[in-house]
């Protein structure tokens, strides 16, 4: 009894977590209205990082990698640091809503035609399936049997850089904590990410506090502390409670935050195409995990 009331608090706060992460679509198109996105993109991350440093001394992890789990921070830092600036400047441009339903959607299944493309990675035919209806959903997703190849424009582009890169953010990530701690490897990705954004970041004056007003300011330290360090910490420890085969299907609950929110902000209706095809990338990732493995 006393296993199932614990495994369910770990699933209430990975709900919380996923929602937070929902909920920073939304402020990130807040914040790169009041900045723009080199500036949005970099203190995201040095919040992130500055604030991930308590979590790290509290829970007493440790500072160990070796030379091959190092290049796995870095790369995954580079990826990181591109995939925060592509998120601001489609926000920019595009709807929060669309852009969380789209990009957590699409992810999962570009990561498992990356792995089986690129790794190799067996498939039985039951996957093979999922990953069709998969594709098919990330079509209806871009529009594309409504709108041909329309989505190739600044509303949905900058989107689906996102969802490719964070992709491959995924499957360095799923190689690079089997080397260490995963909340010791979020903090140099943070770190990593942080310098780089900032060297983009710096003919914008990021560093002039008085050019942006108390709105950007606010909101980015919501995106950095809540959904970047807080919700992180969150996701970390409840996946290894709730188990790594069930936390891929917890990623479907980022579009409800992002939907909700940006309604409630500025209006956002939820076209019949995205819903139809978030539902049908949910069912191919559901379908994918059940399947056997060869």
């Amino acid at each position: 009894m006393d296993n199932t009331k614990n495994t369910n608090k770990y699933i209430v706060l990975m709900i919380v977590a996923m929602l937070f992460w929902g909920f920073a679509w939304t402020a990130g198109k807040v914040a790169a209205e009041h900045s723009n996105a080199e500036v949005a993109a970099f203190w995201r991350y040095a919040i992130s990082f500055m604030t991930i440093i308590p979590v790290i001394w509290y829970l007493k992890i440790p500072f160990k990698t070796d030379r091959i789990g190092f290049m796995y921070m870095l790369w995954a830092g580079i990826l990181t640091s591109l995939f925060n600036y592509l998120f601001f400047a489609g926000l920019s441009h595009g709807q929060a809503g669309y852009g969380g339903t789209m990009v957590t959607s699409l992810s999962p299944i570009i990561t498992s035609l990356f792995s089986i493309l690129f790794f190799g990675t067996k498939t039985s035919p039951r996957q093979i399936i999922a990953l069709s209806i998969g594709i098919f959903g990330a079509l209806i997703l871009l529009r594309v049997p409504y709108e041909g190849f329309a989505f190739l424009n600044l509303d949905s582009l900058y989107f689906l850089g996102c969802a490719v890169v964070w992709s491959m953010v995924t499957i360095i990530t799923q190689k690079g904590t089997k080397r260490t701690n995963p909340i010791f490897y979020t903090f140099v990705v943070f770190g990593i990410t942080t310098i780089i954004n900032m060297l983009f970041a710096l003919p914008h004056r990021p560093f002039d506090f008085g050019a942006y007003d108390a709105v950007f300011w606010w909101t980015i330290l919501f995106i950095g502390v809540i959904p970047g360090t807080f919700s992180t910490a969150l996701y970390f420890v409840s996946a290894g409670k709730v188990g790594a085969h069930r936390t891929g299907v917890f990623m479907f609950i980022v579009p409800v935050g992002a939907i909700v929110s940006s309604w409630v902000v500025y209006g956002e209706t939820l076209a019949l195409s995205t819903l139809i095809g978030c539902l049908m990338a949910f069912a191919a990732v559901m379908l994918f995990r059940l399947a056997p493995k060869l």
